[in-house]
């Protein structure tokens, strides 16, 4: 009957165990998409664009392109260089052709 006992409540604890970790996940990620880094500092840099696999516009509180490399790393560049302009149009075409 002890047995019994124990393996019953081990199963709950594991449940209560789950259900805070899983929700402690899923808090955290909404945290992030709703925290969004801002730009701040724009780098004068020109980077590959090839690396380039996501980006961001902003406006306040200034007007900076915040692009995504595929490591993940934020970089904020001014959004009225060409080649800024250019990597904006290859990310969003690479997007359509995923579409399609």
């Amino acid at each position: 009957m002890k047995l019994h006992t124990a393996a019953i409540l081990l199963l709950f604890w594991l449940g209560i165990f789950t259900v805070h970790t899983v929700k402690g996940k899923f808090a955290t990620q909404e945290e992030d998409r709703n925290c969004s880094t801002l730009c701040v500092n724009l780098s004068t840099k020109q980077l590959n664009i090839q690396n380039l696999i996501n980006y961001e516009r902003q406006r306040v509180p200034i007007d900076a392109v915040m692009f995504i490399t595929a490591r993940g790393i934020r970089i904020c560049v001014s959004p009225d260089q060409k080649w800024v302009q250019t990597a904006i149009k290859r990310i969003d075409d690479r997007r359509a052709a995923k579409r399609k």
